[in-house]
């Protein structure tokens, strides 16, 4: 019988999802992301992407290859000028942190419940092999 519940491993997550939220790579975001919503030239920038795209969904519907192409290129640009911005930089890296420290939670959990496996049923740890592979390969070899 297991000796945990799901829902306490539920408990758990949330705990450490409360205190990854809490870390400085998640206030980096919150203040990264507050910076780009206050910035006037972002905001100005988007609204004039989202415009495009509007001009774009109807040029689309009317078959205007080559007047599409050219919003298309306008809206490419805008992409550009955003990503250069310097609080849009900062929003970025900020992304990339938090998603490095998760994709570290996550392989640290995948890891160790494996190792766990391991160590539980008597395998090696070395060879990465549970206890069942390793006496599955001891009867083929004695069949030999």
């Amino acid at each position: 019988m297991g000796k945990y519940k799901k829902t306490e491993i539920i408990d758990k997550a949330k705990e450490l999802a409360k205190m990854i939220s809490e870390t400085e790579e998640v206030d980096y975001f919150k203040k990264a992301e507050a910076k780009i919503n206050e910035n006037e030239k972002v905001a100005q920038k988007i609204k004039q992407i989202k415009a495009l795209q509007k001009q774009a969904v109807n040029l689309q519907n009317y078959g205007k290859v080559n007047m599409l192409k050219k919003v298309e290129e306008t809206i490419d640009q805008l992409q550009k000028e955003i990503d250069e911005i310097p609080v849009v930089q900062e929003f970025k890296e900020s992304q990339v942190e938090v998603n490095d420290l998760l994709q570290m939670v996550t392989h640290t959990i995948a890891n160790t419940v494996t190792d766990e496996i391991i160590k539980s049923t008597d395998g090696d740890l070395l060879t990465g092999k549970t206890g069942a592979q390793l006496e599955s390969e001891q009867r083929k070899i004695s069949k030999q």
